[in-house]
């Protein structure tokens, strides 16, 4: 059961009543910029308007707390401290009213009840600030030794996180002083501005009682930067293990460096993917949703996470190459077999690949290749013909993925022979690329359809044509909107039989585009004169066209696609 509550609640409520927020030490820096500053200001200005809105919604703010008085900011940190920086600079704003002298003592009681209010106190004896925000391990520092005791901020020295809190302050003050000006009723106004604002700011706020609960959430919530947000988890968990009293400073830097490194290379919203591929090489088939749960159960101590954190370093790279067909390491054979895979958006196999490329790569360059290009025949096979299901695909490679992580799996023959399971039987196969339709409109389909037709004409005609050259096209022999010339097919069995793979045949963009919806009697001559070959024997074979003609190709057409799209799997 997941542990957790949700409530709309003002940034009023969120701030008052002695809670305090702490960002975790090792969750992401500070990264707002001017185009996340200028589109909150024009959200927030909106507000005041004569028809403006009556609220503004800010999104989700997951918390983690046992107590709800002491809060730990699992996702909303940007948006949280960034309002607490406007406010700062508000406050900087007043004080510049009251040293000019202008409403000036009750501009200082204004700075100190809005101070108290939404920032906290400053301790009047040892001037520490005790703010109801604390940020984390590389900004804290900054933010509590000079925004919020409102010092004169260093320009030189600053991380560049620092130098963007430095900024957002800046640039929140020149807004207020822009919109406010430098009047008698100057202060007033800000004031009414801020105490009318923290009622108007709402969130979705969602808390949770540990970081279990937390991914839990992270996963079923469809909000903007909610898989980031997963992945700071995993960090803040990790290096809790690590961070000890024997930690030193260095340390942490370089693994820091290294965490950043990682998240860099894949993008932060492929990395709750690339866990789960990684840990799935060498455990048994975990869930999305039970990610987090198991990598906590089994990684528990100080040695495991910088273990762990050290093999993410290195499978992070070899995850982004088998993504990526023309990374350097690829020979032609691997890399067309990856694009294929791209094309046919099939990831379930990349934890069996990982453990592949692991176990062959060095060694055996060839057994990977083979398995490489067996993958992608058994992709397309299983995935885009049959479409069968996703699921015991993946059950299956991660099983493979264990048994060659385990050394039991040692060679080509074990895995093709494991891998049989997963290839559909001919007859299947055959029957299900007989009935095959792909609407082209789609533009994922028409390059599956680009590809099968131009593999096909590679096996008939020994010409291999550039799958992304313009110079060709693919023709709908019964075309997309057909004219009366095509009446003799009822219109519900046009729609039935245009996207057909037996209605369409590769042909030169110049000829394809000059037949438009002709008659077939036109487009014979023209396919007569085609370079392809197969689309050659169509005006060849086929005096007419209609459903059954239609039929007749594309049963053709599966038997030569069951001989090209074939891997030898033995006995």
């Amino acid at each position: 059961m997941i542990n957790f509550n949700t409530n709309n609640s003002t940034l009023r409520q969120l701030l008052g009543n002695g809670l305090t927020y702490h960002v975790p030490p090792f969750q992401r820096d500070y990264s707002w910029s001017e185009d996340e500053w200028d589109d909150l200001w024009l959200d927030l200005i909106a507000l005041f308007a004569e028809n403006g809105e009556i609220a503004h919604y800010l999104g989700y703010l997951v918390l983690q707390s046992t107590d709800q008085k002491h809060f730990e900011i699992i996702d909303g940190q940007q948006r949280l401290t960034t309002l607490s920086i406007m406010i700062l600079a508000g406050l900087d704003y007043l004080e510049d009213l009251v040293k000019a002298d202008l409403d000036g003592e009750k501009n200082r009681r204004r700075k100190e009840q809005l101070q108290n209010s939404y920032i906290g106190y400053v301790d009047l004896v040892s001037l520490i600030p005790r703010s109801k925000l604390e940020l984390n391990r590389h900004n804290n520092n900054f933010y509590q030794t000079y925004l919020v005791p409102l010092q004169t901020m260093p320009k030189r020295g600053l991380n560049s996180s620092e130098k963007l809190l430095r900024k957002a302050f800046e640039w929140f003050k020149f807004c207020f002083e822009n919109r406010f000006k430098t009047e008698v009723k100057s202060g007033e106004n800000l004031a009414s501005f801020i105490d009318t604002l923290v009622d108007k700011l709402f969130f979705t706020v969602i808390t949770v009682t540990d970081e279990l609960n937390a991914f839990k959430v992270f996963e079923t919530l469809n909000a903007r930067g909610v898989r980031l947000s997963a992945t700071d988890l995993l960090k803040n968990y990790l290096f809790s293990l690590i961070s000890t009293e024997k930690s030193h400073e260095t340390e942490l830097k370089a693994l820091e460096d290294q965490w950043e490194r990682i998240v860099g290379l894949l993008g932060s919203e492929s990395f709750p993917e690339f866990l789960r591929v990684f840990w799935n090489t060498s455990h048994k088939l975990v869930r999305k949703s039970d990610l987090f749960k198991t990598i906590r159960s089994e990684i528990t101590t100080r040695q495991e996470a910088f273990k762990l954190v050290r093999q993410l370093d290195q499978g992070a790279d070899l995850y982004g190459a088998l993504g990526d067909p023309q990374d350097e390491r690829w020979e032609k054979a691997e890399k067309e077999a990856l694009q294929e895979l791209q094309l046919f958006s099939v990831r379930q196999p990349l934890a069996m690949l990982m453990s592949c490329y692991q176990k062959f790569f060095t060694s055996e360059r060839q057994t990977f290749t083979k398995i490489l290009e067996n993958i992608a025949i058994i992709s397309f096979r299983y995935h885009v013909i049959c479409n069968l299901p996703t699921y015991e695909q993946e059950r299956l490679y991660n099983q493979i993925a264990n048994q060659i992580f385990e050394g039991i799996y040692n060679s080509y023959e074990d895995i093709l022979k494991a891998l049989k399971e997963l290839d559909p039987e001919d007859q299947l196969f055959k029957n299900a690329f007989a009935q095959k339709e792909l609407n082209t409109k789609n533009n994922h389909n028409k390059k599956i359809v680009r590809y099968i037709l131009f593999e096909i004409e590679k096996q008939r005609s020994g010409k291999a044509f550039d799958l992304e050259s313009g110079t060709y096209n693919i023709e709908h022999i019964l075309p997309e909107n057909p004219s009366e010339d095509w009446s003799y097919i009822s219109e519900n069995k046009q729609e039935q039989l245009i996207y057909r793979l037996g209605n369409m045949t590769p042909l030169e963009t110049t000829a394809n585009r000059k037949l438009g919806n002709a008659n077939y009697t036109k487009k014979k001559i023209i396919y007569a004169q085609s370079n392809f070959q197969i689309t050659q024997t169509i005006s060849t074979h086929y005096d007419t066209w209609n459903e059954q003609k239609i039929d007749s190709r594309q049963t053709q057409l599966a038997k030569i696609a069951c001989g090209i799209w074939r891997i030898d799997l033995g006995s």
